[in-house]
């Protein structure tokens, strides 16, 4: 049985997983903000704007089904929009990182939002009886249906699919076995060109030219991931003070990242790289690829019926 959490979404496939977990190029818009461009006669990605909507359609659908079984249920939605944006290990928003340097304070925010759910506390409140009962509403308890589907490169997941956390799927997705199946395929297919990507000529290349930016910026670091690590290294509990030096340090750290990636335009390399290896695995899951991107934007259009736009 899976306990109520603040759930933030994270299925963006334009992004690339290195070693560390960390993504190359996160999920962006395509020019001007809009939509990244689909090739022709295929399904385009969502935006993370659009991704955000359709996680807090689910959300509130689940709200309303837990009032129909009897019970509270409290949607996650504690950050902007802006704080919402993903952070790719290419991050090259001069805006944002002078605003956020590498979102420390917006993952603060976020452990204390989670610390602080009202569906714990609640849960907990509940006399044995209804809350047995509440996580058979919320997501089926221990006797709901075992979804499992073999992924990309070998083995397999499963999860639970029952309650309201079901039906908010089947309402958005369709058929949540359907759904499964295609989102675990999509969010499984970078470990089979991550390392190719990472030993490519045309991105090592630009991560050196971001490196020889840096450096004569006064960072001297090899790559994004050890500047943005140069950025966390400091004592777990800080003074107010020691705090605001830490996070005027990552800002000046991330302004120069932001600034010297924009310059070597070590965004765009990495997306057409990711491109060109995301290409060489078509013929295999090019088509559970598109019927997965077909399903988001089903529940786009049925998510922009439900919630607004997050701010």
């Amino acid at each position: 049985m899976k306990r109520p959490v603040l759930r933030r979404t994270t299925a963006c496939l334009g992004a690339v997983a290195a070693v560390a977990a960390l993504a190359v190029t996160g999920c962006s818009p395509g020019p001007g903000g809009g939509p990244a461009p689909a090739a022709a006669g295929k399904a385009r990605e969502l935006t993370y704007a659009e991704d955000l909507r359709v996680s807090d359609a689910e959300q509130r659908l689940i709200v309303r089904c837990m009032a129909r079984q009897g019970f509270r249920y409290w949607s996650d939605s504690p950050l902007s929009l802006a704080e919402s944006r993903p952070l790719g290990y290419v991050q090259d928003d001069v805006g944002w990182a002078r605003t956020y340097g590498y979102g420390s304070r917006i993952a603060a925010k976020e452990d204390r939002a989670r610390l602080r759910n009202p569906n714990i506390a609640y849960r907990t409140a509940l006399p044995a009886d209804r809350r047995a009962a509440y996580d058979t509403a919320l997501d089926g308890g221990r006797a709901t249906e075992l979804l499992r589907t073999q992924v990309p490169g070998g083995g397999a997941v499963s999860k639970r699919s029952g309650g309201c956390d079901a039906a908010a799927e089947r309402a958005l997705y369709g058929d949540p076995a359907t759904w499964f199946r295609l989102d675990s395929a999509a969010s499984n297919l970078r470990p089979l060109y991550v390392g190719r990507l990472l030993r490519d000529r045309r991105f090592t290349a630009a991560v050196h030219a971001w490196a020889d930016c840096m450096k004569r910026a006064g960072h001297p670091y090899p790559d994004p991931g050890a500047a943005r690590q140069a950025a966390r290294d400091h004592p777990a509990v800080r003074s107010r003070a020691a705090e605001a030096r830490g996070f005027a340090a990552e800002v000046r750290i991330a302004v120069a990242d932001a600034t010297c990636a924009r310059a070597v335009s070590l965004r765009t390399v990495g997306q057409a790289r990711e491109a060109h290896y995301l290409a060489l695995l078509d013929a295999r899951y090019g088509s559970r690829l598109d019927a997965y991107r077909r399903l988001r934007q089903q529940a786009l259009a049925r998510a922009e019926r439900i919630v607004p736009a997050r701010t």
